[in-house]
């Protein structure tokens, strides 16, 4: 149950009421003044901590910073990226994040979603469309910059054993960050494997209540958010973990690691 942990993130956001006037410009853009080149450098420790994983002091790269950034909205729960107090999220005000996003439930995307009063269930097909297609958007970009740091990465590895003078402390911060960028792109692939059961469970709870024609589009989206996390390969096809190899898996690990089937809907196009 995670409403408590929403109803504390409130709170903690009302805080920041008398400020929001201050985060856009007359323009609507974020002021560049809240933007920090650090602002999701807390990525690393998080899932350092969480994995049991030593920390590196090395600073952070450009490439670096930027797959972070680009990680973060795949990563926080999309019921707070909806938000209106989202850009806080984003920008890191009244420290957001919580540990309760590393639990897993398929089924809170649904009822928080369920529980936006609508007139029609339209609303719900829409949002949930366009949850899907943000998250197919949102992939490639990451995918791209998590290649070249993974790339970086494996040259700074072989780059190791050419330099005579290297410290052990050097040599442990070196080890430590190329884990921490991993371990990142591992935690993006699984949140991505979680949101799309998630979808599917939505949608599945929407057709058995108000069937609708939306339904069919809504399962094209989600097939072709499948083919986008099959190709942005952000693990080993041979890794094991929380996660599936492919998206087309018909399993979807939870943290738990139980087996749910991801019942495929059969939507007449």
């Amino acid at each position: 149950m995670i409403f408590p942990n929403i109803r504390l993130a409130s709170c903690r956001i009302m805080l920041c009421l008398p400020f929001i006037g201050c985060i856009n410009t007359d323009f609507g853009r974020v002021r560049p003044t809240l933007r920090s080149d650090d602002m999701h450098s807390w990525m690393g420790p998080a899932v350092n901590n969480h994995y049991g994983e030593p920390g590196s002091q090395f600073r952070l790269t450009e490439e670096e910073r930027l797959m972070r950034d680009l990680a973060f909205p795949l990563i926080a729960p999309q019921y707070d990226l909806n938000q209106w107090y989202s850009v806080l999220i984003h920008y890191g005000i009244g420290g957001i994040f919580q540990p309760s996003w590393w639990v897993y439930d398929p089924t809170t995307y649904a009822q928080v979603m369920f529980q936006l009063p609508a007139r029609s269930t339209d609303v719900y097909y829409n949002r949930l469309i366009d949850d899907i297609r943000n998250d197919i958007v949102r992939i490639p970009p990451f995918a791209i910059v998590a290649r070249r740091v993974t790339d970086m990465d494996r040259k700074r590895e072989k780059s190791l054993q050419f330099i005579s003078d290297i410290t052990p402390l050097e040599r442990a911060n070196a080890t430590a960050r190329m884990m921490e960028n991993s371990l990142i792109a591992r935690w993006v692939h699984q949140s991505l494997m979680e949101r799309s059961y998630a979808y599917r469970y939505a949608l599945e709870r929407l057709v058995i209540s108000s069937p609708s024609p939306m339904a069919a589009e809504a399962e094209r989206q989600l097939q072709l958010m499948g083919m986008r996390i099959s190709e942005a390969t952000l693990v080993p096809p041979t890794s094991s973990g929380p996660w599936v190899a492919g998206a087309n898996s018909v399993k979807v690990w939870g943290p738990n690691g139980l087996a749910a089937k991801a019942a495929m809907i059969q939507v007449s196009k």
